[in-house]
């Protein structure tokens, strides 16, 4: 690997003259995986250190929408008037996550997960006790507290578990992942939990058994600034917790493990530059599934536009439209080279909420076909093909639900541009730092990392090659939490 992904970031503890702070443990990033791991290191008993990149906590989770995936029966679901079940949801978990999905978190995860949304209300953190059918499901989300966002109701999904919703949506007239930081922070606060924030970390010490025994810093200002100042070493003798987000932002790390990425549009925080995950791999850490991130094309919003057929670059379709949205972001960027297009007539038709341009309008499918440069009679086919299974409420191929179901046959007709070059695909990245279920960092051997932590996007979580809208919020949290109680009660064993 080069040199500046590995041994650069890693130093001998025994050449560090002495040691500017100290903690039973140090965690680096204040996003709601640091949030959340420093809240039970600390009720764990240990004195806690967290260090924040930026002039404030939050990272990208405060710009996050505020869903979290939970199920199996919550007091919430409940409160909605809906049964779910640990064995649905984990069978849903289990495919919408992808291939390699790690079963062994899915599980932990799902049969903690009303447990876990109990703890999120404890701290404060707010749901609004009504429901909001996908049919009329805003941008940005609304106050409601219950939703589905994934593709639960959907073909192939509900053919082997039962839908449920599972989107608990923090209560907010908008995105709500500010509402989120704002809590959990001001717990970490109430509890005494010490902050320093525009301190960057730059390095792990390691000690001659090979345990974690500290980070190396340097102080910014609310500008930055941080490669001018000197570089200071903060101990930790319990553990250290890396919860410094993904590498969206860094398009280095991007060409050289998820090229296919390059060219879409990150989200998140600009600090989500990888640091924690080039931090854990020149300690010795494995980095897997790099090459994975949740990409989507949103443009179901309103829903209505569901109604329509999406077709690639040969004028064929190759999806059922009413899927999450990430389900057919990852089809088109990885299958069909970025390009598709949704097709309606002049019944079906609304305006996306989202920019998505027009790329054609014809008063025929023979015209909107020349306009979008596909091959002689592939929109016209594809579309005959469709409209006879239409007049039966039938979609043979894929399977579409039948609610979304209708004919495309009075003109106008139009293309709506859902091409990557037309509109970036938002994207976020999923892979990072091997870790077992108690966020304790791996080997490519297997071997346990003394005294070094991830959790987040930092760490490759429960999401492997497929996501769903609120897994990263529960995954953050659930196993930032797991890490944080695991690090608290460690003792150096060498």
């Amino acid at each position: 690997m080069p040199e500046r992904f590995a041994t650069d970031r890693l130093r001998d503890a025994r050449q560090i003259s002495g040691w500017a702070e100290s903690a039973d443990v140090i965690v680096v990033g204040l996003g709601s995986a640091g949030a959340c791991a420093a809240l039970e290191a600390h009720r764990a008993g240990a004195r806690v250190l967290i260090l924040e990149k930026q002039s404030q906590g939050g990272g990208t989770s405060a710009l996050a929408a505020g869903q979290f995936y939970l199920g199996g029966g919550t007091a919430l679901q409940g409160a909605c008037g809906f049964e779910d079940s640990l064995e649905a949801m984990t069978t849903y978990m289990s495919m919408a996550c992808g291939p390699g999905a790690p079963e062994d978190k899915i599980d932990l995860f799902v049969k903690n997960s009303i447990e876990h949304y109990d703890w999120l209300v404890e701290q404060g953190i707010p749901f609004r006790a009504t429901f909001v059918p996908t049919t009329e499901a805003t941008n940005p989300p609304g106050p409601d507290g219950l939703t589905y966002t994934g593709s639960e109701p959907a073909h192939p999904w509900c053919e082997f578990a039962t839908p449920a919703p599972r989107g608990h949506n923090v209560e907010n007239e908008g995105d709500s992942g500010i509402v989120l930081m704002k809590v959990l922070i001001e717990a970490v606060e109430r509890e005494g939990i010490e902050i320093l924030t525009n301190v960057e970390t730059t390095r792990l010490a390691m000690d001659e058994g090979g345990r974690i025994a500290g980070v190396g810093v340097r102080e910014g200002s609310a500008e930055g600034a941080h490669e001018s100042s000197r570089e200071k070493w903060f101990a930790a003798s319990r553990g250290v917790i890396l919860c410094t987000g993904g590498f969206g932002f860094n398009e280095e790390m991007l060409a050289r493990y998820a090229p296919p990425l390059l060219g879409c549009a990150a989200v998140g925080s600009e600090a989500e530059d990888g640091l924690g995950i080039r931090l854990g791999m020149a300690a010795g850490g494995d980095a897997i599934r790099m090459d994975a991130g949740c990409v989507m094309i949103p443009f179901s919003k309103p829903r209505s536009l569901v109604r329509g057929i999406i077709v690639n670059g040969r004028g064929e379709r190759f999806i059922n439209e009413d899927v999450y949205q990430a389900v057919h972001g990852d089809i088109a960027l990885k299958r069909q080279a970025g390009v598709s297009y949704l097709i309606h007539d002049a019944d079906s038709y609304s305006k996306p909420l989202l920019p998505f341009p027009d790329a054609a309008e014809a008063d025929s499918p023979e015209e909107l076909e020349e306009k979008l440069g596909l091959p002689p009679g592939s929109l016209v086919t594809t579309l005959e093909r469709w409209n006879e299974g239409a007049e039966r409420g039938e979609d043979p191929l894929f399977h579409k639900g039948t609610e979304w179901i209708t004919p495309l046959e009075k003109p106008p007709f139009r293309a709506i541009d859902l091409r990557r070059e037309a509109f970036p695909y938002p994207f976020f990245t999923l892979g990072g730092l091997r870790t077992d279920l108690d966020g304790r960092v791996l080997t490519p051997e297997n071997e346990i990392i003394e005294g070094l932590f991830a959790a987040g996007r930092t760490s490759s979580g429960i999401p492997a090659q497929g996501y769903n809208s609120g897994m990263s919020l529960s995954d953050c949290t659930f196993f930032g939490r797991r890490a944080g109680r695991a690090a608290g009660t460690h003792r150096p064993t060498r």
